[in-house]
């Protein structure tokens, strides 16, 4: 079932992040289906919004691209931006901001792309068309709108590398 199990494991002793990872990827396994049978599971998917966006205030759209493994801590205002891809074994925590911005001529950027293992901290903002590094580690309150190598540790607004994992 694509990931639902290392997702449980991830996220071991933390009830909420099991029960929207599960939710996450029923949603994508019902919107899998060919057409028009996905259109039976609109109802769970139109339970999954509101559900998982606007009572437990996790935007975490079923149509994302997410690694097996996603640890949920504190999900509470966690906004991923559906073009966002997330690699296996990665953690996200409350208050996080993942997602394209505006350009200069109007248009959106691309969404980031976090390799495997990555590590957000609290209230981070990760915007435009960036790569975050397999293990990089970025730091509460970080804003990354600039490519983040594997395995380095990034902090500060701007975020910059302050240390190699």
């Amino acid at each position: 079932m694509n990931g639902i199990f290392q997702d449980w494991d991830a996220n071991r002793g933390n009830p909420k992040g099991q029960l929207v990872m599960t939710l996450f990827r029923l949603a994508q396994q019902v919107r899998a289906w060919p057409e028009p049978w996905w259109l039976l599971g609109a109802p769970y998917l139109a339970f999954y919004r509101v559900g998982v966006e606007w009572v437990l205030g996790i935007e975490l759209r079923f149509k994302t691209r997410v690694g097996p493994g996603l640890r949920l801590f504190h999900g509470q205002g966690l906004v991923v931006h559906e073009g966002t891809v997330v690699g296996a074994d990665c953690a996200l925590r409350q208050c996080t901001t993942i997602g394209n911005k505006t350009l200069a001529d109007g248009t959106a950027s691309a969404c980031p792309v976090l390799g495997d293992g990555v590590d957000v901290g609290a209230n981070a903002v990760i915007i435009g068309a960036v790569r975050i590094g397999d293990r990089a580690v970025i730091g509460a309150g970080a804003v990354v709108v600039k490519d983040v190598p594997p395995g380095a540790v990034v902090a500060g607004n701007p975020a910059r590398v302050i240390g190699q994992r």
